[in-house]
């Protein structure tokens, strides 16, 4: 690829105010998924799973779903979440069942070791989660968490 110099650049259009904060939270959400992902790395070694592991666990631990729909609720790809489905698996923590709605897209169910390993991340992730949660606030946490509900909801409908 060639750079033109500088000087035959094309000029972005300017920003609305609105516009800029969302760059600046675009770029703060950037830095705080490193550190989230930091956490959840560590927390998830309490179970012996990585945090992809723990990420994709917890789209089944409340009942089981086909590889894509724990892609969509994850936002994730569904070939990322079949190769860690795979590992899961492997290692007995996760199970394939049969799939009534779908011939081929079986269910992936989280099994006992899956369960359990969960039940080890939490014994950690609770008091950690308290300790953050402490100095922030209820209201800003719910404040925030809508925020970031209704930026996904855009970015899905675009």
């Amino acid at each position: 690829m060639t750079v033109p110099p500088r000087k035959d650049w094309p000029k972005p259009d300017p920003q609305s105010e609105d516009a800029a904060v969302l760059t600046d939270v675009m770029l703060a959400t950037f830095r705080l998924n490193a550190r989230l992902m930091e956490a959840a790395q560590d927390l998830a070694a309490h179970g012996g799973l990585t945090a992809a592991w723990w990420q994709v666990l917890g789209g089944v631990l409340d009942e089981p779903r086909s590889v894509a729909e724990v892609g969509r609720i994850m936002g994730v790809s569904r070939q990322g979440v079949q190769r860690i489905a795979d590992l899961l698996v492997e290692r007995g923590l996760a199970e394939y069942r049969p799939n009534p709605a779908h011939r081929r897209a079986k269910l992936l169910a989280c099994t006992e070791a899956g369960y359990w390993a969960i039940r080890q991340i939490s014994i950690a992730q609770h008091p950690f989660a308290e300790k953050l949660s402490a100095n922030v606030g209820l209201d800003d946490l719910r404040t925030t968490l809508a925020t970031l509900r209704t930026l996904i909801t855009r970015l899905e409908e675009a």
